[in-house]
């Protein structure tokens, strides 16, 4: 068990964000979602009291054009306090714009709440784990950024 997953964190629920963006994602990439899904028997093996699955946001993108109730309602989870760990296939999909993602981790840290994906724990308390999700909220914002090169080419 990854140290950073305390009994505090433990006695709390986890919750298992899922989410695609687009309606062909949702049908055509079945395997991204069975490896989502999968992560809520990860969460329950590392002893999770319970486990949660937000998957409200399937077809849906995270670039804060369209709603989310999914996001939303896990933003109100974490803030609460009863969620000890947010488990996501990859941090960066947690949000696709970075005010959104920035805002999550500042909650996250708010509450103690730690953010997994297969790569690790992260406490967005710690000073390194901070910088590592830091990363991952540029790399979003970048993502979502028209091609700046293209504004600079010449015809």
């Amino acid at each position: 068990m990854n140290p950073k997953i305390t009994p505090d964190h433990l006695a709390r629920s986890a919750v298992v964000y899922v989410r695609q963006s687009t309606m062909s994602q949702v049908t055509g990439n079945l395997e991204s979602q069975r490896r989502q899904y999968d992560l809520a028997g990860a969460a329950e093996a590392v002893g999770f009291a319970s486990v949660t699955v937000i998957d409200d946001d399937l077809g849906r993108s995270g670039s804060g054009l369209m709603q989310r109730p999914g996001f939303e309602r896990l933003v109100a989870m974490v803030c609460s306090g009863d969620v000890g760990a947010v488990y996501c296939i990859e941090a960066s999909r947690l949000a696709r714009n970075g005010r959104d993602w920035h805002h999550l981790i500042d909650l996250c840290a708010l509450a103690g709440t730690l953010v997994v994906d297969p790569d690790g724990a992260y406490d967005p308390r710690l000073v390194n784990d901070r910088l590592l999700l830091g990363a991952e909220g540029n790399d979003v914002g970048i993502r979502t950024e028209p091609d700046a090169t293209a504004r600079h080419r010449r015809p």
